[in-house]
């Protein structure tokens, strides 16, 4: 038996246990639809952050901040495999190397998918990035909704978590973390 079947049936299980019939028609493709779905939110534990990174690194003059802001992510918690859904804003100051734009989404996508909890996340990204890439320094700030603590349990529709990563000059500099923060906390342009 494939591990693809092996988890078809344990949703048939599930589906079972919830005293639903998985042999009615709406649920003859829900195992299938289900593993597959569980496949792509977790594949971050089968990509390399630094082999990511790694790929479009450039040499660069340039010492002032590079932010990429309001990346939008979903992730499952690890206490419930319920939704998070959030933005990560994700900043560095290089030090002889860039990294191309896009793969900053990326690594938030890495870590991302994968069962989590948000503070963890929110420091790998910065982790990931501060080692690979060498920078002077790295800020991570993640705002999220957590569907475990909105649909089950306290029920508080529409609250927020915010946790931050800050390493290098955006922890030692008050100046270099408060450009961050106007930075993030700056309305995007209507015309945008």
């Amino acid at each position: 038996m494939t591990k693809d079947e092996e988890f078809e049936q344990a949703v048939t299980k599930v589906l079972e246990l919830l005293g639903e019939d998985p042999k009615r028609e709406g649920l003859l493709k829900t195992p299938g639809r289900v593993a597959k779905a569980l496949k792509f939110l977790t594949e971050g534990y089968d990509q390399d952050p630094e082999e990511i990174l790694n790929q479009a690194l450039f040499t660069t003059s340039n010492d002032e901040m590079v932010l990429v802001r309001d990346i939008e992510f979903y992730s499952m918690c690890e206490h419930h495999m319920l939704p998070i859904i959030g933005r990560a804003h994700v900043a560095y100051i290089p030090d002889g190397k860039v990294v191309g734009l896009s793969k900053i989404p990326r690594i938030v996508n890495v870590y991302a998918r994968r069962l989590q909890i948000q503070e963890q996340m929110t420091e790998q990204i910065a982790d990931a990035i501060l080692g690979t890439i060498k920078p002077k320094g790295v800020a991570v700030v993640v705002h999220a909704r957590h569907m475990c603590m909105e649909m089950r349990g306290v029920q508080k529709i529409n609250s927020t978590t915010v946790s931050s990563a800050l390493r290098g000059l955006f922890k030692s500099d008050e100046r270099t973390r408060s450009e961050f923060y106007n930075l993030i906390n700056t309305p995007t342009p209507s015309n945008f």
